[in-house]
């Protein structure tokens, strides 16, 4: 069968440099980093002395929604909400005008109300202690819903097509916009919402991350902490924050006039089957995902410039994708860009060779852009986008 277009017509962020697109881009290209130390919480307890983290800065949710609605959610539902509303605006799209049966939203998230499960728990059992009746706030469930974020974008909007919630760690948003795609591609719906938020960065998150060897140690140096495919690196540095494109059918955006990112040209999904947090050590899943994409986009190996890789900052996972990348890419690994990194080392299991791109921003032409993203259970997914060409 013929399966449409989808396109990017609208973009929406809340992150830890920037709480707008602009911002963020302004940021992303100065190489302002995100990671500082900690201030939410008191991190002297934790046993893993894990005391940074990447922090959303200056952020007011009241300028998305009414404070008191707010105040019934978790964070992370006000990353959801405010990115989706600023795609939402950029898109243009004049909701008054369109069928709203054919506009869904699809969000992916890894952990969801983690904090706000967090405080109910600390309150039962506080409530236990004491012999009182035990109870918690009538926003306890709505709070903690990884799928509620996805309901409160589509009612805020009247949005009534597709809407759900995708988890599958750090690969659930692509996963979304896999799924959204898909919607797009098959005729299900004329526009998704699709992205996602997480906002794990308290004590539980902090903790459970850390007492798994996860996260980096580096206190002293949170700018430069995360550091991927380096030979110092010692694990990633827990961020939180929100994500939203607004993916369209081809037709539907020229139609309207829309201005066009970019288009979306494959995607891939594939399973390590390994170890529930290692990665297959011969990268075994992330080869074949980046080779469904690929597949998928009709497109072949040089058609790439420019891959945004997982990138964890771990002693197993970088190798494992540097592997892959190799075995996908050949040689081409020397014409693309890739993430930054501090130093090599020859010891090392990883080719240092490779177009690394190092802490400045570089100016290139992409024609098309790949995004891996591997999560703990052996989820792989990978994206990619492509210059829009009518």
């Amino acid at each position: 069968m013929d399966l449409k277009r989808v396109v990017v017509t609208g973009l929406g962020t809340v992150n830890p440099i920037g709480n707008t697109i602009p911002e963020f881009w302004d940021n992303a290209l100065k190489g302002v980093s995100g990671a500082g130390p900690i201030t939410n919480f008191d991190t002297n307890a934790i046993q893993t002395k894990v005391k940074i983290g990447c922090q959303v800065k200056n952020f007011d949710i009241s300028q998305y929604m009414d404070r008191k609605e707010a105040r019934k959610l978790d964070k992370y539902s006000h990353f959801a909400v405010a990115s989706a509303v600023q795609a939402i605006q950029d898109s243009a799209l004049d909701l008054e005008k369109e069928d709203l049966n054919r506009i869904g939203v699809i969000l992916g998230f890894g952990m969801g109300g983690v904090d706000s499960f967090e405080e109910g728990i600390d309150t039962i059992h506080e409530q236990k202690k004491l012999g009182q009746e035990l109870k918690v706030t009538p926003f306890f469930v709505p709070r903690i819903l990884g799928s509620i974020a996805s309901g409160l974008i589509s009612i805020m909007y009247k949005l009534k097509g597709p809407n759900y919630a995708t988890s599958s760690a750090c690969a659930s948003s692509t996963h979304a916009i896999i799924d959204a795609v898909n919607m797009i591609r098959l005729g299900k719906a004329n526009v998704i919402v699709t992205g996602g938020a997480e906002a794990a960065l308290g004590d539980c998150g902090i903790t459970g991350f850390g007492v798994m060897h996860a996260l980096s140690t580096r206190n002293d140096s949170p700018e430069t902490a995360s550091r991927p495919m380096s030979a110092s690196r010692d694990g990633f540095v827990l961020g939180e924050g929100g994500g939203i494109l607004i993916l369209e059918e081809y037709e539907h955006a020229i139609a309207r006039g829309a201005k066009i990112y970019a288009e979306v040209a494959g995607w891939g999904a594939t399973a390590d089957a390994y170890h529930m947090t290692a990665p297959d050590p011969e990268g075994s899943g992330a080869i074949r995902v980046m080779q469904e994409a690929l597949d998928d986009a009709g497109m072949k190996p040089q058609d790439i410039d420019y891959i945004n890789m997982h990138g964890t900052s771990t002693p197993l996972g970088d190798i494992a994708e540097c592997k892959a990348i190799k075995a996908v890419f050949g040689n081409h690994v020397y014409d693309m860009n890739l993430i930054n990194h501090e130093e090599g080392d020859e010891d090392e299991q990883i080719d240092y060779q490779m177009n690394f791109t190092f802490n400045k921003a570089q100016k290139r032409v992409v024609r098309a852009a790949l995004s891996n993203t591997f999560g703990f259970g052996g989820h792989n997914s990978c994206v990619i986008f492509k210059k829009f060409k009518d």
